[in-house]
This record gives structure tokens, sequence and C-alpha cells, in this order.
């Protein structure tokens, strides 16, 4: 799949989320657009380490 058509669907999937807005088209695309080169540069990037310094939340007294 190419980037527009991912960039298609995930916009499509944020305005389903947000209820069916109308006029709200550049918006959810803008936001299709900043989480699909959000996502594209994690899977470039690799597996992230976790930050040792910062605590991890996921603990009980973390």
């Amino acid at each position: 799949m190419d980037r527009e058509e991912r960039i298609k669907r995930r916009a499509y999937e944020i305005w389903e989320r947000e209820g069916r807005p109308k006029g709200r088209e550049q918006e959810h695309w803008d936001q299709a657009v900043q989480e699909i080169e959000a996502e594209g540069s994690e899977s470039e990037r690799g597996p992230v380490a976790p930050d040792p310094t910062e605590p991890d939340t996921n603990k009980p007294g973390g």
C-alpha cells in the first residue's frame, strides 16, 4: 500500500472516531499525515530501548 492510501485510511479512521464531523477533512488529513510519518520514522529507527533514566510507570511504585 502506498503512502497516500495509508494516509487516506488513517484520516477516515480519525473522522469516524471523532463522530464523522463535517468540514474537518483537512484537519483529519493533516493529523493522519503526522501519524503515518511518525510511524514511518519509528520503523526506520528500529526498536526503541526504554530510557533507563525515566521511571517505569508500568510497574507498581515506578
